[in-house]
This record gives structure tokens, sequence and C-alpha cells, in this order.
């Protein structure tokens, strides 16, 4: 299966004392791993990462290179940060994809389309890069393929 976050209203490239803002999808205990890094300007943001689907006795469990978290408590991690004219990333800020706030019926039909498709605006409420724990109704999951969904 594959996860495909969709993110939508992107907060700029400056916030704060920070310049070059820019965010990418982070690799499980690798915090420099970064999973193409997109401007915080962007008109759009688009991962697609790889997972494995198991069945437990407490339901289905993903797992992945970008997927932390243990069992029954999933989640992506979205880096922000500032990106200088060395090209180094900075991170100051994460927003947690809670996988916990998939309902158990999507994950089943993901599974079975080979999709969860999570779409979300990545400015927060104060214009600022998203951050902290995110589920519904900050983003929408969803089943199948992006063309199927819309």
């Amino acid at each position: 299966m594959r996860i495909r976050i969709e993110g939508s209203d992107l907060p700029g490239r400056t916030f704060g004392d920070h310049r070059g803002v820019h965010v990418a999808v982070q690799r499980r205990a690798r915090s420099a791993e970064l999973l193409d890094p997109r401007p915080g300007d962007a008109a759009a943001a688009t991962w697609d990462l790889d997972c494995r689907v198991r069945e437990t006795p407490d339901g289905l469990d993903v797992t992945g290179p970008c997927v932390q978290g243990g069992p029954g408590a999933r989640f992506v991690y979205l880096s922000w940060g500032a990106v200088g004219d060395s090209g180094d990333f900075t991170m100051f800020r994460r927003a947690k994809l809670m996988l916990d706030g998939v309902d158990p019926g999507t994950l089943r039909a993901a599974a079975r389309s080979g999709t969860l498709l999570g779409r979300l605006g990545l400015t927060d409420a104060r214009g600022g890069p998203l951050c902290a724990a995110v589920r519904p109704p900050l983003i929408m999951w969803s089943a199948g393929t992006p063309d199927a969904t819309g």
C-alpha cells in the first residue's frame, strides 16, 4: 500500500525569523533524511510513501520507512524547516499526521485499493505552518487512487 499526502494552502517562505521555509516528510528514526522538500510558497505539495499493512489482533497496522510511532500510535511527520544559502534544512516545527484518525473501514478499503489518501491544508489558524497532532477534520482520509477520489 502507499500513503499519498496532498497538501494545499501552504503558508509562505517566511515565518517569524525563519526564511526559506520548506516542508518535507521525515524518514522514521532519521530526522535528517527528508523526502521531497517543498517550498512554503508552492501551490501544493504531494508525497507518496511506501508502506506495509498487516492484520493484528487490534486491527490493521501500518508500517514503513516514513511511518513513525508504535502500534496504535502510528503517524507521519511533516517537518518544517528553513533552507539557507548552503541548502541545509534547519527544522523548527513538525506536524504529526496521526494514522489513528483514519476510520478503520477507510483503512481496510485503502489496503484493498492500494492507496490511503490524506488531504490537508498546511497553514494553521494563525497563518503559520501547520504543527502538532493532526487528525480529522484537519486532514481528510480516503481510500482509493487520487483520480478515483476526486
